[in-house]
């Protein structure tokens, strides 16, 4: 058998995914469709599987040239798109003598293309067609002898009797009388072609195979869905189901800032945890790579974090271990501000400590899908510009120019550079991000991480206002974190790690407002802005531990400015409420 892989086509529907990845290529639990496709064939008898090429041919061709199959693999690259009928006529040479079996390469099926080669085989007929019952598609009419009569749709009343219209899949087996058909250069549709065999007194042999699974993957929303559907069915079988299970839950779960999307998956006694972070946006590495990656690291470090069943970051589809649904936020908040929660937050404290050193060990930069470390870039971009752009101008629609806080903002970027040891940094170290299971610690929403200060991630704990803390217990949990790290990195006084920490607590606390601004303004999700005013006074608490003259301008917005427009925010919000009632 021959058989030839269409894989020349832009994939148009599925832009802008397909601009930097070809569809060929989008995978399916971590398996290209084309690899797929070609394995099925050669597993059915295909001694030579022809692919033409087109858009984004090279990486096909690489992608080909490092795989290793039991048959002769042949790419035809086409200058010039030339059509299902083109690349059939373009590939005659090697096929000709013997018959084409040709299938489209974004496709999913579990059609026996053995019994489909016999089938044409017996027949003798020119071609045959693959054709099954899709009611989105159907528009091939087959009459009662399972013959195909005609393409498109029959108008009122010349339908032949007996006959019904079914889908083409376009899998076909061919043999070279359709060369007549073919125009001898440049585009060629097979339709037409088949169109005018028919009108010559050819018969194509409808090939019907009931039941019969066929899906066409050629946009985001059908990727998707099929690459849920057999994902699920891996996972559960992964995570210790005995057999395919025959109904499965997904039960959506409330997100987050991001656009992800979480679920909790359920079937039987096994459930699971999965997030979509969406098909892989563009070349270079993504955030589900990044949450992969960085996720399998830590867990093999040992660290307490979800274990990853089944991922396939180019569909962005992780599934992992479920830690239940209660987060260190809720646990505060049941403890209430007690001895207790003093307790905890120094268990959470040695985990951090922990997951710096461990997790910093053997760390590979490349994981990130930010930046490499925690730089000053970062800093002045990601944090102090952020909280300017995204806070003072977009939320509060003042007008602060960055040249103004331009010197403040270098001190503090130079003083948190300055900060040593550095490790593993998870970078958003919240109660949200740490679930807790049986009087557990577990790490989440890493994929942020990279290499940092520790000071950074327990300042992302201590001013959390999803928490709020006593500013003493804040204060106390900064003493027990500073012996600690100074018992850990020796060389390293105590002293000097607290007044570090507070550079990375005031870098922390931008980004934080930061956020807020950008989430509710742009995302448009108004129920972060409850939690904008204990951001604003742990602002203002961790500037009170600095000269005034380090950092003036930010002090006078923390204390004025910033309160002002707050309230006249709220005011306004309020005027608009009643003008609206």
């Amino acid at each position: 058998m021959i058989a030839l892989v269409l894989a020349a086509g832009f994939g148009s529907r599925l832009r802008p995914y397909s601009d930097h990845t070809p569809k060929p290529l989008f995978t399916l639990n971590g398996q290209p469709l084309l690899d797929i496709m070609i394995r099925r064939l050669i597993a059915a008898g295909a001694h030579t599987v022809i692919v033409n090429t087109h858009h984004l041919h090279q990486r096909i061709e690489d992608f080909l040239h490092r795989q290793s199959y039991a048959a002769t693999i042949v790419t035809r690259h086409e200058s010039t798109i030339l059509g299902t009928g083109g690349a059939i006529r373009n590939t005659a040479d090697i096929w000709q003598s013997e018959g084409l079996l040709v299938v489209n390469s974004d496709i999913v099926t579990d059609l026996d293309f053995r019994a489909f080669y016999r089938f044409h085989q017996a027949h003798g007929q020119p071609a045959s067609l693959t054709l099954c019952d899709h009611p989105a598609f159907n528009s091939v009419v087959v009459d009662s002898t399972d013959t195909v009569v005609a393409f498109g749709e029959s108008p009122a009343g010349t339908m032949p009797h007996e006959a019904r219209q079914l889908t083409f899949t376009g899998i076909q087996m061919l043999n070279d009388a359709i060369l007549a058909y073919l125009p001898s250069e440049g585009f060629a549709s097979s339709i037409d072609a088949f169109q005018a065999m028919i009108a010559d007194g050819h018969r194509l042999a409808a090939y019907i195979p009931e039941p019969l699974q066929w899906s066409d993957l050629g946009t985001p929303e059908r990727y998707q869905a099929m690459a849920r559907s057999i994902m699920a069915q891996e996972a559960l079988l992964q995570a210790g189901e005995a057999a395919p299970p025959a109904a499965i839950e997904w039960q959506p779960l409330p997100g987050d800032g991001s656009d992800r999307q979480w679920y909790r998956l359920r079937s039987g006694k096994t459930r699971m945890i999965v997030v979509d972070h969406g098909i892989k946006p563009s070349e270079g590495t993504c955030e589900a790579e990044a949450f992969v990656a960085i996720g399998q690291h830590l867990h093999r470090k040992g660290l307490p974090v979800p274990q990853i069943y089944l991922e396939d970051p180019f569909a962005g589809l992780v599934f992992m271990e479920d830690l239940g649904s209660e987060n260190y936020q809720a646990r505060v908040r049941n403890t209430g501000r007690s001895s207790a929660t003093e307790k905890d937050y120094r268990r959470v404290i040695d985990t951090l400590l922990t997951m710096a050193f461990d997790g910093g060990e053997d760390f590979d930069p490349h994981w990130t899908y930010q930046t490499r470390r925690y730089d000053r870039t970062v800093v002045l971009q990601g944090e102090c510009r952020y909280f300017v752009q995204a806070f003072l101008n977009g939320y509060l629609g003042m007008d602060t120019d960055d040249e103004a806080l331009a010197s403040e903002f270098n001190r503090l970027a130079d003083a948190v550079m300055t900060a040593r040891p550095v490790g593993f940094m998870h970078r958003d170290f919240q109660s949200r991000n740490i679930m807790v299971m049986k009087d557990r610690f577990y790490l989440i929403d890493f994929q942020g991480g990279r290499i940092g200060p520790p000071h950074y991630d327990l300042a992302s704990l201590l001013i959390d206002p999803y928490v709020d803390l006593p500013f003493a217990m804040r204060e106390t949990l900064l003493v027990y974190f500073a012996e600690q790290l100074a018992r850990r990195s020796p060389g390293t006084p105590a002293a000097k790690i607290q007044k570090t920490y507070r550079y990375c607590a005031l870098a922390r606390n931008l980004q934080i407002l930061g956020a807020y601004g950008f989430l509710t303004r742009r995302k448009g999700k108004p129920h972060f802005s409850r939690y904008i005013p204990a951001a604003v006074r742990s602002l203002q608490q961790t500037l009170s531990h600095f000269d005034r003259q380090a950092f003036p301008i930010l002090s006078i917005l923390a204390k004025d400015a910033i309160p002002e427009a707050l309230s006249a925010n709220d005011n306004g919000r309020a005027a608009a409420v009643d003008g609206g009632a």
